[in-house]
């Protein structure tokens, strides 16, 4: 395997790994409304279920993003170029959305918390539709020239496919953070995370499959046939062992279902990383978009001595953080 094909892999992991985490940050941003929450102790509960963990949720993408501009330049500026409306959206999201977790407590008035707790539902939705509507587009290509710039214009990039891919993407993140709620809340909020995940979990099954077979059908390879399988089974896995009352196996299959899907989509967009709608000779693939042989290797070293401490140190704020969030637990001054 040559260095280039390595990073493609480990970029895939990073990307997959953020939606993974980063997912049911989301999905429990967006219940905050009265889905599951109908209260502002309620909302509370369930913003402090990833009050610990979601900023460091969040430097998966720095990560990926950095890697990827290490690794493969010409993929990076092609991408952060054709989506730069999207990603200047989600920039601008993912600040507001962290500004809102830490300004919502700080005052006591029901409207400054109420204000908070709204910019956190939106920008909880918006962003998983737009990371959903940029990568359907890298999976179905853009209009790339031959100066390796992208050619068409904003309107382009909410074509059907991708729009469907960015409500599937929401949907799937809705999914996992109901399974992440269950797990880590107890009382009402518990059981109405149980009782909304089957009435969800229908409707995201069916855009999963649309969107799955789409892509499949765009790609052409059977590489991606496998993973496809495994979204596909593992999200109603997940939604029966919820019922059952074994949330933790819920929240690992439904996370697998996050996972499967977005390999899926690797999968269907390798060799190519950026594939052009214009003329296939000026798609970028894996071996033309990477960096030179000295930069990978450099990069391979420090991954693999680093990595392992921020994984060790990930899992034990994870494992110290463990304990169910209940609302006799929350000071009412809150």
């Amino acid at each position: 395997m040559h260095l280039a094909d390595l990073w493609f892999i480990l970029i895939a992991l990073l990307w997959t790994g953020y939606f993974f985490l980063e997912g049911f940050d989301f999905g429990i941003g967006v219940l905050t409304t009265r889905l599951l929450a109908r209260s502002g102790t309620e909302r509370r509960v369930l913003i402090n279920t990833i009050g610990p963990v979601w900023d460091g949720n969040e430097v998966w993408v720095i990560t990926a993003a950095g890697a990827t501009f290490a690794a493969f330049p010409d993929w990076y500026a092609t991408m952060f170029s054709a989506f730069y409306l999207p990603l200047l959206a989600v920039v601008m999201c993912l600040i507001v959305r962290g500004v809102a977790f830490e300004y919502r407590a700080k005052r006591p008035g029901a409207r400054w918390q109420r204000s908070w707790e709204r910019a956190v539902v939106w920008t909880s939705a918006i962003t998983p539709f737009l990371w959903g509507v940029i990568f359907a587009n890298m999976v179905r290509g853009i209009a790339i020239d031959a100066g390796k710039s992208y050619a068409g214009g904003q309107g382009e990039l909410f074509n059907g496919y991708a729009v469907l891919g960015g409500f599937t993407t929401l949907a799937l993140c809705v999914c996992h953070g109901t399974a992440f709620a269950a797990l880590k809340t107890d009382g009402e909020i518990r059981e109405r995370a149980r009782r909304l995940a089957p009435v969800l979990g229908a409707g995201t099954l069916l855009m999963l499959l649309a969107f799955l077979l789409w892509t499949q059908a765009g790609s052409g390879n059977g590489r991606s046939l496998g993973t496809l399988v495994v979204a596909c089974a593992a999200l109603p896995a997940a939604l029966f062992l919820s019922r059952l009352g074994r949330e933790g196996w819920a929240f690992v299959l439904s996370g697998l279902t996050v996972v499967a899907t977005f390999a899926t989509l690797f999968l269907a967009l390798y060799p190519e990383v950026m594939p052009s709608t214009l003329d296939s000779d000026w798609s970028l693939t894996v071996a033309d978009a990477a960096s030179g042989s000295y930069t990978l290797t450099v990069m391979t070293v420090i991954a693999a001595v680093f990595t392992p401490f921020v994984l060790l140190y990930q899992s034990w704020t994870y494992w110290v953080f463990r304990r169910r969030i209940s609302v006799d637990r929350i000071p009412a001054a809150h």
